[in-house]
């Protein structure tokens, strides 16, 4: 597999060069710069191209797109939609006209990657990520006070939610909304209270089949351009894979990725398989997942995560956790050696290890959460050691 590393453009504080040294010979990219539904043009990419490549000594190259985002109002279906899905189009043919041919995209509405907590101590002292389901509902409940947020839920935990509200201060409260915008990576919007129900009231009344049918529709009118120019679109997983304030997740399951490859049933339409989405989920086979639709998977998120038995997850070591990461491995190099003996141009599954703990010198350098330097490649590190070994054992070339 190309193994490959998010890097968050020049304001980031992991550097091309700690990347190379990580042992990633790919770039994970965005223009988080340019507004939802702008077009990204030529010399935008070509400007950003220019930085990634500018070391030649790193041999640094960007591979994938993560993400081209899909503007609000296509996954509410509000409004005419024709400028925003012809600007989308143009942006994929200027990504292929500069090289850039997988793009990894999502259909969660309103928020990214959802924890509530950036910093869970760790032995010795590292951090990690974290989703607390009281803290979640605290916050549904009673900071949002959104009608229905205690549906679903036991006593137990609700009354755990109330606890942790009554004995908050505004500075915890204020620290939770944080934490939960905390996956809105670059120019992304965050929003306050308010502004988050004003949000969510777009939404009012959408359900899965509605959202379903939003992405659909999206798929139907970009895809066909992916196919022409050549560009690889692979949607990312819903985390955590369950509705959150209300509203519909529609790629959180064996069942929705079927529906949603089969929607548009081309090459360009594929998945990037991320093991630490997928695996929050209790009922997903992660390595099963991926053996079903090996062929449509453009790109691979590999982190791993220790879930709870209130549906509470913290991000875990990459070859802990839930999932059977070397299982997955296995799938995923097997593929890669399916396609390079069929004689496929594009054979290689470019990686990533994905959200790292907080590791030594790390903490404090105001990394990206979950983006640390230290804790992933010491994931990329490990899942190298995987890949050689599944790599010696079973032959491969």
């Amino acid at each position: 597999m190309e193994q490959t590393w998010r890097w968050f453009g020049p304001d980031d504080v992991v550097t091309l060069a700690q990347a190379r040294q990580a042992g990633a010979q790919g770039i994970v990219n965005a223009l988080h710069q340019i507004p939802y539904g702008v077009i990204w043009s030529v010399e935008e990419i070509e400007a950003r191209k220019a930085i990634i490549e500018q070391d030649k000594s790193l041999g640094l190259r960007w591979s994938v797109v993560e993400s081209l985002p899909i503007h609000e109002s296509v996954k509410i279906g509000e409004g005419d939609l024709g400028t925003i899905f012809a600007n989308y189009r143009q942006s994929l043919r200027n990504l292929a006209a500069c090289g850039v041919e997988v793009v990894c995209y999502n259909f969660m509405p309103v928020l990214d990657w959802t924890r509530t907590e950036l910093a869970y101590p760790l032995p010795g002292g590292g951090t990690a990520l974290r989703f607390n389901i009281h803290e979640y509902v605290a916050f549904d409940h009673f900071m949002l006070q959104r009608p229905g947020a205690d549906e679903g839920h036991s006593a137990e935990i609700m009354d755990r939610a109330k606890a942790w509200f009554e004995r908050s201060s505004e500075s915890d409260r204020a620290k939770l909304l944080a934490n939960i915008m905390a996956g809105l990576p670059g120019a992304y919007d965050r929003y306050d209270v308010p502004g988050l129900k004003s949000m969510l009231e777009r939404y009012s009344g959408m359900s899965h089949d509605g959202l379903r049918a939003n992405l659909k529709r999206f798929l139907e009118e970009v895809i066909p351009t992916a196919e022409e120019v050549g560009i690889r679109m692979c949607i990312h997983p819903d985390d955590p894979p369950r509705p959150l304030f209300g509203l519909p997740r529609i790629c959180s399951t064996e069942e929705d990725v079927a529906y949603i490859l089969g929607a548009v049933d081309k090459p360009a339409n594929g998945l990037t398989l991320c093991s630490g989405s997928l695996g929050a989920n209790p009922k997903n086979d992660v390595p099963g997942i991926a053996k079903r639709f090996a062929d449509r998977i453009w790109f691979a998120h590999l982190r791993n995560v220790a879930k709870d038995p209130d549906g509470s997850f913290m991000e875990a070591e990459h070859l802990g956790g839930d999932t059977d990461m070397v299982a997955l491995v296995e799938v995923l190099l097997a593929e890669e050696q399916r396609r390079k003996a069929a004689g496929w141009k594009h054979w290689r599954i470019p990686m990533r290890p994905d959200h790292g703990h907080e590791l030594l010198d790390d903490a404090g350098k105001g990394s990206f959460p979950g983006y640390p330097a230290v804790g992933r490649l010491r994931g990329l590190a490990e899942l190298r050691g995987v890949m050689t070994a599944v790599t010696s054992l079973r032959g491969y070339a």
